[in-house]
C-alpha cells in the first residue's frame, strides 16, 4: 500500500527529480517501495545520468577489486547533489577509489562476528542478547558497511531453513531475551515474511523484547505504510533502531515515516557512525540530534567507524568523537547526547567512550570537571558513620 506524503518544497523537488530522470513513473509509482526498489540505481550507466562523477568516482565504480555493490534507491538519489563529491550524504553512498586501498588493522571481519556465530545467521556475543542477521540485502548499500564481506551479494532474504534453525537456536537458548533482527535490512522483507518472522520469535516465551535494526525510513521511507505498522505493532514490545547519518536525511518523507511508528507506539533509537567529512563535528551532530529528537528518536549510538577493509578515509580519530560528546554535554539535553561507543575489534563487544570528567579523590571528596572545566568536589560517603548511644 502506497502512501502520499505531505506536499512541501521537498514534495516539489523530489517531483522535478522524478519528471527528469524517471518520466514514466508516476506519483503512485514513486512513493511506491516495491517500485523504488526495482528501479535502484545500481550501475556506472545509471549514476552518471543522475550525477557528475568525479575521476575518483569513476575510477571506483569501474574497479572489479569493489566487493561492496552500488545501490542507491531513486528517492535517496534524489537528496545528492550533482556537482558536488564532497557532500555528506554523497559520500556515503557512492564508491571511491579510496575503498580499494587497505590498511594496518583492518579486516574483513574486524568485530568477530564470524567467530561467535553457533548457527547461520546468529551472533551470540552477549549472555542475554542474539543479533538475527535475516537478510543479506538492503535498499541503499553504505559505503562504511560492517558487514560488507556479505551483504550484497545474493541479495535476497537467507532461506526459511536457515531461520528455522535460528529460531531454533534462539528457543533452545533460555538466556536469550532480546533478539535484535538485522542484516542486511529485515525492512526489505515482504510484510508475510517480517511476520512470520516476528510471529515465531513471540511465540519463545524467554524472548521478552524484539528489536529491528534498520536505515530504511532514511533511504526508503516508501516502505513504511500502515499496513507495515500495523504487523510490527502486533508484536510488542518491538523497539527500532534507525540508522542516521547527516541531519540532511531528516526529509518531510522521513519525519513522516518516523512519526508513523512512533505513533505505533515503537520506541526509536537512532544509531550514528562517526565519519570524517560527513558528521564529525559538533554543529553538524548536534543539528542531527536536535532534529531526531523533534521526531520522537532517541539518540542512542555514536559509533566509531569499524576498521572494515578499505575504510581508512571514514574514520576519524576517537578524540573527535570525544570532542563531539564534550560539545554536547551540558550544551544540549541529555535526551540529545548519544553513547559514543567503539565495537572493539575481535570481538570485544562495545565500549562507551567520555570525556574526562572524574578527575580522581582528594581525601574524602571526588574532583569533578563540568561541561565549562570548572572543578568541584563531591563528598564521598567511603565509610558507615556509627552513632553512638
Amino acid at each position: 500500500m502506497a502512501i502520499n506524503f505531505i506536499n512541501s518544497n521537498r514534495n516539489n523537488e523530489s517531483d522535478h527529480f522524478r519528471n527528469e530522470f524517471f518520466p514514466n513513473a508516476t506519483n503512485d509509482d514513486w512513493n511506491d517501495w516495491h517500485w523504488q526498489l526495482k528501479n535502484r540505481i545500481t550501475n556506472i550507466e545509471q549514476l552518471e545520468r543522475i550525477i557528475n562523477l568525479s575521476e575518483d568516482e569513476r575510477a571506483a565504480l569501474s574497479c572489479p577489486v569493489n566487493a561492496l555493490p552500488l545501490s542507491i534507491t531513486p528517492y535517496y538519489a534524489s537528496l545528492l547533489d550533482k556537482n558536488n563529491p564532497k557532500q555528506a550524504l554523497r559520500k556515503t553512498v557512492v564508491p571511491v577509489i579510496n575503498e580499494t586501498i587497505f590498511s594496518k588493522g583492518e579486516f574483513e571481519d574486524p568485530l568477530g562476528e564470524d567467530d561467535c556465530s553457533p548457527v547461520p545467521g546468529i551472533v551470540h556475543r552477549y549472555p542475554d542478547r542474539v543479533l538475527f542477521l535475516v537478510t543479506d540485502f538492503c535498499s541503499v548499500y553504505c559505503r562504511y558497511c560492517t558487514r560488507s564481506r556479505m551483504v550484497g551479494h545474493s541479495e535476497s532474504f537467507n532461506s526459511l531453513r536457515q531461520w528455522q534453525a535460528a529460531i531454533d537456536y534462539i528457543s533452545e537458548t533460555p538466556t536469550i531475551r532480546d533478539v535484535l533482527l538485522s542484516g542486511g535490512d529485515p525492512l526489505t522483507l515482504p510484510n508475510g515474511m517480517l511476520e512470520w518472522l516476528l510471529s515465531e520469535l513471540r511465540r519463545i516465551p524467554h524472548v521478552e523484547f524484539i528489536r529491528i535494526g534498520t536505515k530504511v525510513p532514511v533511504v526508503l521511507p516508501q516502505r513504511i505504510t500502515p499496513d507495515l505498522v500495523n504487523i510490527l505493532k502486533k508484536y510488542h514490545p518491538l523497539w527500532m533502531s534507525i540508522h542516521f547519518s547527516h541531519p540532511d536525511e531528516l526529509t518531510e518523507e522521513t519525519k513522516k515515516a518516523c512519526t508513523m511508528l512512533a505513533d505505533a507506539g515503537i520506541p526509536l533509537g537512532s544509531q550514528t557512525v562517526l565519519l570524517k567529512d560527513v558528521n564529525d563535528n559538533v554543529d553538524t551532530m548536534k543539528a542531527l540530534v536536535h532534529g531526531l529528537l523533534k521526531v520522537r528518536v532517541k539518540p542512542y549510538y555514536l559509533y566509531q567507524c569499524d576498521p572494515i577493509l578499505g575504510s581508512s578515509h571514514f574514520r576519524t580519530s576517537v578524540k573527535a568523537g570525544l570532542d563531539i560528546i564534550q560539545g554536547l554535554r551540558g550544551h544540549t539535553t541529555g535526551y540529545a547526547i548519544p553513547n559514543y561507543v567503539i565495537d572493539a575489534p575481535g570481538g570485544g563487544g562495545k565500549i562507551p567512550l567520555l570525556p574526562e570528567y572524574y578527575m580522581g579523590r582528594d581525601g574524602d571528596d571526588v574532583l569533578l570537571k563540568n561541561y565549562t572545566g570548572e572543578m568541584f568536589r563531591y563528598p564521598d560517603v567511603i565509610k558507615d558513620d556509627k552513632t553512638c548511644d
